[in-house]
């Protein structure tokens, strides 16, 4: 746990897990007018991002969806009647419905059936502690999950307090991008230029998020202790980074917005913003600097449907899941030798 400014902490977090409600109103004086055009338009700003494919559940009812006020962007299908529950990690929130459609193709008893969610993996781990019960607004329900999906390091940890099964499962890695908009007006090349005081970054929370761990290890390599301390001390304490809930969602959409001007992601989520035509753009970090991560799976200890969630861990590493994570610039797991 990273020790960070607690009053500046509690300033920048948002207040509950599905709060999307941002609104353009507080954005900086000096967004781009291209930033104001698009919230106008509002569908084109606000998350989720795939038009409606991200759900698994053909019966959907009443549609009540307004993007910049109601909206549960990672939280997928119909969660009364499930066949498989999912708790995903959001770094590849993108991927899930296709990944789902081709398991689903694999295995047609589980169509329609698939609920997943792509929270943090430490806000679900507390879901996890909480048999599964998760509130977003005025809504509660409980889904207990049958596979946990997050970083090796994660995974193996819950494996040993007990709220998975062994063995922990990998499949693919992915390494770390500076996330700017199209242009990249702030002019940032590297990871010294976020310490820069005029800045504005979008910094995923180390309170739960991950990918904070390995942005650390990067931020030392590249400038010491003195880099990781401005960009998660000095301007985290100023204002001028913004610590973000759920990172996958919130980076693009302030730098979008013009609220941020860049934030360290994953490399696949800076490839998905581009490939869907968003205005935004990336600086990659130099091997020397960059940090590989590994994602990995397991079943839960009291997985409700453990034998689907032994075909989804199978499905996701056999060469049809591999394909549609390296859509994306995700490199499939290879075991080191020895």
């Amino acid at each position: 746990m990273f020790s960070i400014h607690r009053k500046a902490l509690a300033a920048c977090m948002m207040s509950a897990i599905g709060a999307f409600i941002i609104g353009a109103a507080h954005a900086d004086e000096g967004a781009p007018a291209a930033s104001a055009a698009a919230h106008a338009q509002g569908q084109g700003v606000y998350p989720p991002w795939q038009h409606g494919a991200n759900n698994d559940s053909p019966a959907r009812g009443l549609s009540f969806t307004e993007p910049d006020a109601d909206n549960l962007a990672d939280f997928h299908g119909d969660p009364i009647h499930p066949s498989l529950v999912l708790y995903v990690g959001g770094n590849y929130f993108f991927a899930m419905a296709p990944l789902v459609q081709a398991f689903e193709a694999r295995y047609p008893q589980y169509k329609g059936h698939v609920y997943w969610e792509t929270i943090p993996p430490g806000l679900l781990v507390k879901q996890i502690e909480n048999g599964g019960t998760v509130t977003v607004g005025n809504m509660t329900w409980t889904v207990p999950a049958d596979v946990y999906l997050a970083g090796l390091k994660a995974v193996q940890k819950q494996i040993d307090t007990g709220l998975l099964q062994a063995p922990a499962q990998p499949y693919v890695t992915n390494t770390l991008t500076i996330m700017v908009r199209a242009g990249n007006p702030a002019h940032i090349t590297g990871l010294a230029d976020l310490g820069r005081p005029e800045v504005r970054l979008a910094m995923p929370n180390p309170e739960f998020e991950g990918i904070a761990r390995q942005i650390k290890a990067s931020l030392e390599h590249a400038g010491g202790d003195a880099l990781f301390n401005d960009v998660y001390g000095t301007k985290v304490a100023d204002g001028s980074t913004v610590l973000t809930h759920i990172h996958h969602r919130q980076t693009p959409l302030w730098i979008m917005q013009g609220k941020a001007q860049a934030g360290v992601t994953w490399q696949s989520e800076a490839m998905f913003q581009e490939q869907a035509g968003h205005p935004i753009s990336h600086v990659d970090i130099p091997a020397a600097d960059n940090t590989t991560a590994i994602y990995a799976g397991a079943v839960t200890a009291h997985a409700p449907h453990a034998e689907a969630a032994r075909r989804w861990l199978g499905f996701i590493r056999s060469p049809a899941g591999l394909a549609i994570f390296e859509r994306y610039g995700f490199k499939p797991y290879q075991a080191k030798a020895g």
